[in-house]
């Protein structure tokens, strides 16, 4: 069974953003049950009625943890994915110390208590435990001298702001490392690699051929999570994020049964 968000202003309708999804889990034979978003990230998943007792795979908008586990509850226990799994996947604590080696030193945390961790000093970029502001690089994501106390509080102060009631968990900075060329999208089950795509902020630009074998065994064996790759300027590919894939944007440029047939 899949479980896509419903158009909210056609609650028989898969939200459009997920509708090919949708569309394509139809075609493959599968179960497709819309849900409320609105009332899940509100934490009243005990409002929404789930009548098919088959796994359960949700493709929708992030949820937080406690409202996912409010979801987990409502499908009685039948979501591939389990609370504590998803929290693992969807926040950076959960699986940074599996990865540390193929991705930037990290610290979280109180901000302060963050930037003693990685010495004071040298560029960093800041997140909370699910998320940047990377779109507002300059002002709420990246320090430029973590030893310059008055412009990495403004960072993180701008930060706070933006991120408001959806700040997750604590601060978390992250040692600056310089990449080039678009991210690619890696989509993992169990532990094994599944397809590579296009990150979707960039959907027009393919990924070259990616030997993920380094990964292998070091990727949590996790239900369905992806990993975000960047090359850095060294030649070396470097892990920007994992994250539940759940939550995780499908590129355009990789259809939706592509996609589909990776989870069914």
């Amino acid at each position: 069974m899949l479980l896509v968000p419903r158009d909210v202003l056609n609650p028989r309708r898969a939200d459009e953003h997920f509708a090919e999804e949708a569309a394509a889990a139809r075609a493959a034979g599968h179960t497709v049950t819309l849900v409320d978003h609105d009332a899940l990230a509100a934490g009243h998943a005990k409002t929404v009625d789930f009548q098919e007792d088959e796994p359960a795979v949700y493709r929708g908008w992030m949820l937080t943890s406690e409202a996912y586990a409010g979801l987990a509850e409502a499908c009685g226990g039948r979501l591939r994915t389990s609370p504590e799994q998803y929290r693992q996947g969807h926040e950076l604590p959960g699986w940074y110390e599996a990865l540390a080696p193929f991705t930037p030193e990290s610290a979280w945390g109180d901000f302060d208590q963050a930037r003693a961790a990685l010495g004071n000093s040298g560029p960093a970029v800041l997140r909370d435990y699910t998320k940047s502001m990377k779109h507002y690089w300059h002002e709420a994501a990246y320090i430029p001298d973590l030893a310059d106390a008055e412009k990495a509080h403004a960072v993180a102060r701008r930060f706070r702001e933006l991120r408001g009631d959806d700040f997750t968990g604590g601060f978390v900075l992250r040692r600056f490392e310089e990449f080039t060329g678009a991210e690619a999208r890696t989509w993992w089950v169990g532990g094994e690699c599944r397809l590579i795509t296009a990150h979707p902020d960039t959907a027009d630009q393919l990924p070259p051929d990616i030997d993920v074998s380094f990964l292998k065994g070091a990727v949590p064996a996790l239900p369905f999570v992806t990993v975000d790759l960047a090359l850095r300027t060294d030649g070396r590919w470097r892990v920007v994020e994992l994250g539940d894939g759940q939550v995780s944007d499908r590129p355009r440029s990789t259809s939706a049964a592509e996609l589909i047939d990776v989870i069914r």
